[in-house]
């Protein structure tokens, strides 16, 4: 791509290797800690599902038992496969007789790690072939059916009952959307379990289920079919739950996830040594399963200014892409984030905006940026918000950004109302229509407002990159230079969840995910 905004091939370069050290060194930490969270991700990975006779997912209640006994620096898969050794058990079947109080898997005599992985291993394929089998059936209907253009008009439900969310679903897919985002109940983020069976009540959002994935999944499958169209379901893979959500996502078939562990520390005060453990293996799955991530930059700007802090936006893109390396996800399916957040009263904001969002289109140029609407500057007064979504939706179709997530006319004031949504999906196929070829057709002026701007935010987030390479992540963090939100090292909610690997720790999902053996 030759760069309209005269930006510095050189300078790009320097940010991005900036960026892979850092995620290289994160790297390191990742590899030696495991935490509940991806404990009982590889027990749902494994077959495992339900809950006991009050209410407990069985995930929870088996790893809180080896948790409690010592044994979770070794990990499950070793005391899963040994228990399948010792019991001739399924892993279903060990964790109904453990939350029965039949089983203390911990008591058992100990095997080997070659044992405990040949054991489990046919676990492990079959799991293998469901994720693979669902991604065919994806890839199987973009080749018949096919899907939208981009930028995909993406559009939210959140009523709180899952039934009612797929009537709104089939609604909003009818009058043109590409991806349906089911939002989640609030304060979801913070469960240290992911609660199970449809449900029908939450607050600003709906539960995060399997089931509520499987529903919502089926229907949207059928309206897709009926209306020509591959419709994309999305949910959140985030919080103290982020990779048992993205396995539940693999195993029914979302395409986009929201994932992000700075967002989690930022703005859930996610304990960052655990949600960071937790990014990686809610990656790998969500790598392996050909889904799109979405990061979660947009939400900076929210808390700081979207003038000044715009490089801290870019240097957090750069990093997370270099995670998403790590986890073996495509550029293709990296959903980096930014936003349209600057105040309407800036003069000349709107170049400002074109500007942002053309500096992150040449310096990912393949990358399924995820374009988030205004809403820290939206009122009451509907008449301007429904302008500033058609400057932002003119942004985004003069740059090529790639999921569009629609602004409402009642942006932050309250859940969507129906016409809300049918509005900004007419703005947009007005806009895009219309529009569809200018970034093709317009040049920005050598040395003009935009160029100098992008030249600049680039800079400020190579400089960014630099110190973060110098002082290391968690210290960054700490020190508030992300979202004006400063986070302790040892604080926030998780912690307790995370502890270093022992010599016989094994994830045979990890391995087998990243390393492509089917």
């Amino acid at each position: 791509m030759t760069s309209k905004l005269n930006l510095d091939k050189k300078v790009i370069d320097s940010a991005r290797n900036h960026a892979r050290s850092i995620a290289e060194s994160m790297q390191s930490f990742i590899d030696e800690h495991t935490t509940v969270s991806t404990e009982r991700t590889v027990l749902r990975l494994l077959g495992v599902d339900g809950v006991d006779d009050v209410e407990r997912p069985l995930p929870n209640v088996l790893v809180d038992e080896i948790k409690d006994a010592g044994g979770l620096p070794r990990g499950v898969a070793y005391w899963i496969g040994n228990a399948i050794r010792k019991t001739g058990k399924s892993p279903q079947e060990i964790a109904e007789a453990v939350a029965r109080g039949e089983l203390d898997v911990t008591k058992l005599d100990q095997g080997s790690v070659e044992d405990a992985r040949k054991a489990i291993e046919p676990y492990v394929d079959e799991s293998l072939a469901k994720i693979r089998k669902q991604t065919e059936t994806r890839n199987n209907y973009l080749e018949t059916i096919g899907e939208g253009r981009r930028p995909y008009l993406y559009v939210i439900v959140a009523t709180g009952n899952i039934y009612e969310d797929v009537n709104q679903a089939e609604a909003a897919a009818r009058q043109g959307a590409d991806i349906i985002a089911v939002i989640r109940t609030t304060g979801q983020s913070l469960l240290d379990y992911v609660p199970y069976g449809a449900t029908t009540e939450g607050f600003g959002g709906t539960y995060a289920t399997q089931e509520n994935f499987r529903i919502m999944r089926e229907r949207l499958d059928k309206v897709g079919e009926e209306v020509g169209r591959y419709i994309r379901l999305c949910n959140y893979s985030s919080g103290l739950c982020m990779p048992e959500i993205a396995a539940m996502g693999a195993l029914e078939r979302l395409d986009v996830m929201l994932n992000d562990a700075l967002y989690g520390i930022l703005f859930r005060d996610i304990n960052m040594q655990r949600t960071i453990v937790d990014q990686f293996m809610s990656r790998v799955i969500i790598g392996y399963s050909g889904i799109i991530f979405n990061s979660g930059e947009d939400n900076y700007l929210t808390t700081d200014d979207a003038i000044e802090a715009a490089h801290t936006v870019l240097a957090s893109q750069l990093m997370n892409e270099q995670f998403a390396v790590l986890a073996n996800i495509p550029e293709e399916n990296m959903g980096l984030g930014h936003a349209f957040e600057m105040d309407p009263a800036t003069e000349d904001g709107f170049l400002y905006e074109l500007a942002q969002a053309q500096m992150a289109r040449e310096v990912f140029p393949k990358a399924s940026l995820k374009y988030m609407p205004p809403t820290k500057f939206m009122t009451g007064n509907i008449f301007r918000g429904h302008l500033q979504d058609a400057l932002f939706n003119l942004v985004a179709v003069w740059t090529g950004q790639s999921l569009q997530l629609l602004g409402m006319l009642t942006e932050a004031i309250h859940t969507p109302h129906l016409h809300d949504r049918m509005l900004a999906i007419e703005n947009a196929k007005y806009i895009f229509n219309n529009c569809r070829h200018i970034g093709d057709e317009v040049e920005y002026k050598k040395g003009g407002i935009i160029q100098t701007r992008a030249q600049k935010v680039l800079k400020d987030a190579n400089e960014l990159l630099a110190q973060i390479e110098k002082d290391g992540l968690f210290a960054t963090i700490e020190a508030g230079k992300f979202a004006a939100v400063k986070r302790p090292f040892n604080g926030g909610k998780g912690l307790d969840g995370v502890c270093t690997k022992d010599d016989m720790y094994f994830n045979p999902f990890i391995e087998k995910m990243l390393g492509g053996v089917k």
